[in-house]
C-alpha cells in the first residue's frame, strides 16, 4: 500500500521549497566545505562557516535562483573570503598593539601593567547592566554592526549606540582609575 499523498494546501509552496532547500544544501555541502576548507586552511573553520551560511539562509525568506546549487557553492567562497578579511582586520589590530619588547628590559613591567589594565576593564565590564554588557560583547567580540545587534536584541539601533557609549566610557574611565578602586 502506497502512503497518502499530501494536498497542496496553504503553506506546502514554502514547505517545499524549504524542503528543496535542504535537499541542495546538504548535498553540496562536502563541495562547499571543501571550496572553504582549502580558502581558509582549516576543515573546522570551514565547517563553521558553512552551518553559518545554512543558518543564514534557512533564517531568511526563500529567493528563487536559477541553480541553487552553484548559487551556494558561490556563496561558500564568498563567506570564505569575508572570514578572511575579518582575520585580516583582526591581525592588523593585534599588531598594532603588540609593542617591541624594550631595550632595557622593561617588558615584565609592561605585562604586569597590561594585566592590570585588562583586569580592570574586566572588572568596568562585569559591573555594567546585563543588557549593556551583552551589546557590546557581541559587537567587540563576536563583531557584530549596530544593526545587527539591534535586531538581535530588540532595541532600536540608537540604544545600541547610546549602550556602546556607556560601556566604552566604563572601559576608559576604568584605566584613569588607580588599581583597586573600580566598583
Amino acid at each position: 500500500m502506497n502512503p497518502p499523498e499530501l494536498k497542496d494546501g496553504p503553506g506546502s509552496e514554502s514547505r517545499h521549497g524549504r524542503a528543496h532547500f535542504l535537499q541542495v544544501f546538504l548535498s553540496q555541502r562536502p563541495q562547499m566545505e571543501a571550496l572553504v576548507s582549502r580558502r581558509v586552511g582549516c576543515r573546522a573553520t570551514a565547517a563553521d562557516l558553512v552551518q553559518d551560511l545554512f543558518l543564514r539562509f534557512w533564517r531568511r525568506p526563500l529567493v528563487q535562483v536559477e541553480e541553487l546549487g552553484t548559487y551556494l557553492l558561490r556563496c561558500a567562497g564568498n563567506i570564505a573570503i569575508d572570514h578572511l578579511r575579518s582575520e585580516g582586520s583582526r591581525d592588523r589590530l593585534n599588531q598594532h598593539w603588540q609593542t617591541e619588547p624594550d631595550a632595557q628590559g622593561c617588558e615584565p613591567q609592561a605585562a604586569l601593567e597590561a594585566g592590570n589594565d585588562l583586569r580592570q576593564v574586566e572588572a568596568a565590564l562585569r559591573s555594567l547592566p546585563e543588557r549593556t554588557r551583552h551589546i557590546f560583547l557581541l559587537n567587540r567580540i563576536h563583531g557584530r554592526t549596530y544593526a545587527e545587534i539591534a535586531k538581535v536584541t530588540g532595541v532600536s539601533q540608537s540604544a545600541v549606540e547610546k549602550h556602546m557609549m556607556r560601556a566604552l566610557e566604563a572601559c576608559k574611565a576604568s584605566l584613569r582609575e588607580p588599581p583597586g578602586t573600580a566598583s
